[in-house]
């Protein structure tokens, strides 16, 4: 009998973690990434990885308000055994990289130096100067080079996963691959497959991720049958650089720092910003939200920037949208020290010194909270069983996913430096799982399955490829039939969502998928051939747009980053306590109402031309829904009354919200 193994698609943090957990197990790791392992998107996290630390317990913290923050900053879509889960091994993570060599910034005391981010209120954030993601990855990447010395692991760079290998009986028993370089189409036999390949920001264009997220792996799956899940939200960052070819983060931990967003009170200010006296500056995330000032939750910075600058007519340029993030008041030797990587990146691109020159910067698509939907198995303590094989199991038995590419930790809305964490934190945990999962089958590996499995899924990849390469007489241009479908999606489905628009793009999309049939390939060589390694990926990209569209357009709702005024909550309008005070109940009731309908994940099945979608309950059975209240007019008199009937409720034996054995997912066997 063969050996087992087991399949990872995707080289980054999650894909790496879980890599070198397999192998500290003794099971035997492929390990296939479109790039360099160390070229993977994590490379690019800048800010930092966030958990519970001792600094912050002398202040009150502690890994249930971790857990709190995260659920009510992800509007608390997610299931929350997960992220309990999570929120309690932050502490032993860092530990974990720290021992593993991470350049961690530290105090005069030598103590890990942590930042604020957004959403919280405690310095949470351990970082390695604005370079974090490439620290945490290159840590994990000496790890894996060491059992790849022992042959534990083997890697497949320059490899692009074509989709898995699913059995009669819908067990997953390997994956197709293409080289990169040759153009040589095969089959991996694998005893379990681990997707960990990241976002789908390529879907939208331009924005802050790799040129290498296109989503396609993701999208493989699930056209194989594979559920997705809450595919409508999409983070969109507040603060980029914008750029002709693509956007560039500026990371939050320049407000974490003590970065300050503004612009001149003044539309359209002629001065240079040092030339503006603060009393003519509009500092208006400290304004609106003096609790948090600039570190509110991404979602509401990223709205209120774009309020300012299309609502309010004041973006600093007239010519393009922008607001200024300045640094010029912070010590320069503590900007180099703790934000080097960034400014490099700005004065690289922009021409400038943010030493001395406030940045402009725009909001970016970032993020992806939704994707692939993955198992877990509760514990008696509201986490996770350890070393269950439900746990990031997909709905197709042997294919797991972690990382980016799932959809479990973040909910409507990512928590900045939560990213890292659970992409860490997400290949640690599968790899029990996968171990026990392993020693269940009975069947012997997959190398014993009937060669003509692999065969076949082998040849029809192949076949695919011959007729992509004969395209070279048709009418459309795969990169320009790509620029349209990212202006749709940014126009229709990043900050302000409408009905209207959100059924426009759909039909566009639509078209557009139905055109790029007649895509004409300008290279049908086979060696290094990059047009139809982009068009098989644009090919892909459609029916997760598709999937974005009609999320968001069934959804009528506010959540997080999915925003549609057209149904939003107002405040409270001004008037007497009594009145008042009767606004606040009705307001409390919408509230309940609309989490009835809609505190549920989006789950989307591929039908061969859209998805159709259907929806899942919520488990919220550790940290009970309540208002999100971040700005709100009348958020004082809202939550009053809203605690009131939280009382009520608990007096009376009852809990708010969806419980955990409502969901699906959640239920013990």
């Amino acid at each position: 009998m063969a050996k087992q193994r087991v399949m990872i698609v995707g080289g980054g943090l999650a894909g790496l973690a879980a890599a070198m957990k397999l192998a500290e197990l003794g099971i035997d790791v492929d390990l296939m990434s479109l790039t360099p392992v160390k070229r993977s998107h994590s490379v690019c996290a800048q800010g930092g990885i966030n958990s519970c630390n001792d600094q912050t317990r002398q202040l009150g913290d502690s890994e249930w308000k971790h857990l709190d923050d995260t659920v009510y900053g992800g509007d608390f879509l997610q299931h929350q055994p997960p992220v309990k889960e999570m929120a309690y091994a932050g502490p032993s993570i860092i530990d974990l990289m720290d021992r593993l060599g991470v350049t961690f910034n530290r105090t005069m005391e030598g103590f890990l130096d942590r930042r604020r981010f957004g959403g919280t209120l405690y310095k949470r954030t351990a970082f390695a100067g604005a370079t974090t993601g490439q620290q945490l990855l290159y840590s994990l990447d000496e790890q894996v080079r060491r059992w790849e010395s022992e042959g534990k692991i083997t890697k497949y760079e320059f490899w692009d996963f074509l989709g898995p290998i699913v059995d009669d009986a819908g067990i997953c028993r390997g994956c197709v691959g293409q080289d990169l370089v040759t153009m040589e189409i095969r089959s991996f036999p694998a005893d379990a497959v681990i997707v960990a390949s990241g976002g789908c920001g390529l879907v939208y264009g331009r924005s802050t991720m790799s040129m290498a997220c296109t989503g396609s792996a993701a999208s493989r799956c699930f056209q194989a049958g594979v559920k997705y899940a809450n595919g409508e939200f999409i983070q969109v960052h507040p603060t980029a650089i914008p750029g002709a070819d693509k956007l560039r983060l500026m990371s939050e931990s320049a407000r974490g720092e003590g970065g300050r967003v503004w612009v001149p009170r003044k539309p359209h200010d002629p001065r240079r910003p040092q030339e503006i006296p603060e009393n003519e500056r509009y500092y208006f995330l400290e304004e609106r939200y003096p609790k948090y000032g600039n570190l509110v939750p991404r979602d509401i910075a990223t709205r209120e920037i774009f309020a300012v600058c299309v609502n309010e007519g004041l973006s600093v340029e007239t010519d393009r949208m922008c607001v200024y993030l300045d640094l010029t008041h912070i010590d320069r030797h503590e900007l180099d020290r703790k934000l080097g990587g960034i400014l490099a990146i700005y004065e690289k691109f922009q021409g400038v010194d943010p030493r001395d020159v406030p940045m402009k910067i725009f909001p970016a698509v970032h993020y992806s909270m939704g994707g692939l939907w993955a198992d877990y198995q509760k514990a008696a303590d509201g986490g996770l069983e350890a070393g269950h094989p439900r746990n990031h199991r997909t709905n197709i038995t042997g294919l797991y996913a972690i990382g980016e590419c799932d959809y479990q930790y973040h909910g409507a809305n990512r928590l900045g430096a939560n990213s890292l964490l659970s992409c860490i934190f997400t290949g640690l945990i599968v790899a029990p799982g996968i171990e026990t999962y392993l020693g269940s089958l009975k069947d012997g590996s997959a190398a014993d399955q009937p060669k003509a499995l692999f065969a076949e899924a082998q040849q029809s990849h192949q076949q695919t490829h011959r007729e992509l390469l004969g395209r070279t007489g048709g009418r459309e241009n795969p990169y320009l039939l790509h620029q349209q479908l990212g202006d749709i999606m940014t126009k229709s489905a990043t900050v302000v969502r409408y009905n209207d628009a959100l059924r426009k793009a759909y039909e566009q999309v639509s078209e557009l998928s139905d055109r790029a049939a007649n895509c004409s390939l300008s290279d049908s060589g086979n060696w290094t051939n990059q047009n139809v390694v982009f068009t098989k990926a644009l090919l892909d990209m459609f029916p997760l747009a598709k999937t974005i569209l009609k999320g968001a357009l069934q959804r009528d709702e506010c959540r997080g980053a999915h925003y549609k005024p057209d149904f939003e909550f107002k405040g409270i309008e001004a008037g007497e306590p009594a009145e008042r005070r009767r606004q606040a109940e009705r307001w409390c009731d919408e509230f309940e109402e609309n989490n009835r309908k809609w505190l549920k994940s989006t789950i989307a099945t591929w039908t061969g031309d859209e998805p159709e979608l259907t929806y899942e309950d919520v488990d919220t059975s550790s940290v009970p829904p309540r208002p999100r209240l971040y700005g709100l007019v009348g958020a004082e008199i809202i939550e009053e009354v809203w605690k009131e009937r939280e009382a009520k409720r608990q007096n009376g034996g009852s809990t708010s919200g969806q419980q955990g054995e409502q969901a699906a997912v959640t239920a013990a066997k």
